[in-house]
């Protein structure tokens, strides 16, 4: 499960002129300026050439692309997918490969390794995506009016990798059992706003146990969210932002909250809230 936040990835390509360097180029902006990553392995080129190759032509040469940002890196707030779904995107729209969102999904998805973050990237809103039989299959999710998603920030990074790595291989049957009513209760909470049910579904079992000592301030962080009168708080992905549920009026209050409780513990956090309803990608002529 995953949903779009009000966060934007803003990608444009154009083809150099004969006789400049084959390789891809890169403008980066925003929170993409301090990105170290080699300009033929950035997420958005990696993208399009999978895109492209799904079609089984040539990618072209001389590629410029301007990229800027909006959503921090390594914070658990989609920003691989992002890039992922506007590489993939773009290639769609520059050589007119003909894929629907579902295709560009797919290639998304193969990147991403799982198309939790993908789909809302692509589809917009709340959404519930899994692959089946080689396939991503997605619904969206109701949300109901009444809710607010809040999301604090930290100033540092937890790169994806460390957190995936803090899981253990093997749960007991009886935690896969717990974490699969989770689950269910989620579903069933954002859709009727039910408050033990939404708790009871921010109660993490698979990943929080492993992963709250790898994010200084989880504890106080959770505590001041639910203090303030959210419904309940978790990590955003796999962090280091943190993410809490709440009633709408409460939102600035809960925000407020968890990034001051961050500002005790020394670390510098910034709070928003997200729109309930943000929409997918979407292509500027």
């Amino acid at each position: 499960m995953g949903i779009a936040v009000d966060r934007w990835l803003t990608v444009s390509v154009r083809q150099g002129a004969e006789g400049e360097p084959a390789e891809p180029g890169f403008v980066r902006e925003g929170t993409l300026t301090s990105l170290g990553t080699r300009n033929s392995q950035d997420a958005i080129y990696v993208a399009f050439r999978a895109a492209v190759g799904a079609k089984k032509i040539a990618v072209p040469e001389r590629l410029r692309f301007h990229a800027t940002s909006e959503i921090p890196v390594g914070r658990g707030l989609g920003s691989s997918a992002a890039a992922f779904v506007a590489g993939a995107a773009l290639a769609n729209e520059m050589l007119k490969l003909g894929l629907d969102k579902f295709g560009i999904a797919e290639v998304g998805t193969a990147l991403e390794g799982h198309p939790d973050n993908v789909c809302p990237s692509v589809f917009g809103g709340a959404t519930l995506a899994l692959t089946h039989a080689g396939k991503v299959i997605v619904s969206p999710l109701d949300v109901h009016a009444s809710l607010a998603f809040v999301f604090a920030v930290p100033e540092f990074v937890l790169e994806t990798k460390r957190a995936r790595a803090a899981l253990p291989n093997v749960v007991p049957h009886v935690t896969a059992v717990s974490a699969a009513a989770k689950g269910a209760a989620l579903v069933r909470g954002l859709a009727t706003a039910d408050e033990d049910m939404l708790a009871a579904a921010l109660d993490d079992v698979l990943h929080i146990p492993h992963r709250r000592r790898l994010v200084r301030g989880y504890d106080a962080v959770a505590a001041a969210a639910i203090e303030a009168g959210a419904i309940g708080a978790t990590l955003s992905g796999a962090g280091s932002s943190m993410l809490a549920v709440t009633k709408t009026e409460k939102a600035d209050a809960v925000g407020a909250a968890m990034a001051h409780a961050w500002q005790l513990t020394g670390v510098s956090a910034v709070a928003f809230t997200s729109a309930q309803r943000v929409k997918g990608f979407h292509v500027v002529p």
